[in-house]
């Protein structure tokens, strides 16, 4: 059986790592972006309005403004990207694959956490090295998704590409990109997942300084006294 402050720390990674996972899985559920931009076009049927897209990562609302009318859309946003098909498609579904990566790597942290509150296995992957290996991945993915989507909906054209493909007479100009609470709750995620590394690397410090205290009697006797 393992000590009781082994216990805690451990207990208290899977908790950390719990806590992650529940606001990861809330951020997916969320708006992650919102999209405006100015709806222009001329001739005899000219209009001045706007377009705002308000984008989750899997479903999403286009509101229009004299656009060149006034109505509004809801979407899934795969489908709808897979009509626009390019970069948008490619880096959207790369964010989605590395979010489910993510909670499997969180996944893996909780259960490793839980078995070495329980027992003591060697320093193999299911010892520290490996909640330091899974933790630090879901860290690592996180952020790069931080980058990546922001890209997505700034970069790309992701935005005058959806509301052409509902209009292609309307000329877009002027987006802005607002990014949303869904966004930004990766941002603790991220802070929590490392939390869990430093909880456990906190007892594993602990652990090594206690060893090389009962150690050091024995090195530091004279050898003559070792020999009896």
């Amino acid at each position: 059986m393992p000590s009781v402050q082994k216990s805690l720390f451990f207990i208290s990674s899977a908790l950390v790592t719990a806590k992650a996972v529940g606001v990861l899985g809330y951020a997916m559920s969320t708006q992650w972006a919102i999209m405006t931009m100015k709806c222009v076009g001329g001739g005899s049927g000219s209009f001045n309005g706007s377009a705002t897209i308000t984008l989750a990562l899997f479903n999403g609302k286009l509101d229009k403004v004299q656009c060149p009318f006034g109505n509004s859309d809801n979407f899934q946003v795969f489908p709808e990207l897979v009509k626009i098909g390019g970069s948008p498609v490619a880096l959207h579904g790369l964010v989605l694959c590395l979010l489910v990566l993510c909670l499997l790597f969180s996944a893996g942290t909780i259960l490793i956490s839980l078995y070495n509150s329980v027992s003591n296995p060697y320093e193999t992957y299911m010892g520290p090295i490996g909640i330091y290996t899974c933790s630090s991945l879901s860290a690592c993915l996180s952020f790069v998704v931080l980058i990546i989507f922001v890209a997505s909906v700034t970069v790309t054209s992701m935005a005058e590409d959806m509301v052409k493909n509902s209009d292609q007479t309307v000329e877009l100009d002027d987006k802005s990109t607002e990014m949303q609470l869904g966004y930004y709750l990766v941002i603790p995620y991220t802070v929590l997942s490392l939390a869990a590394i430093a909880l456990i690397f906190m007892y594993d410090h602990a652990a090594y300084t206690h060893r090389r205290e009962q150690q050091r009697p024995t090195e530091e006797a004279p050898k003559e006294i070792m020999m009896y």
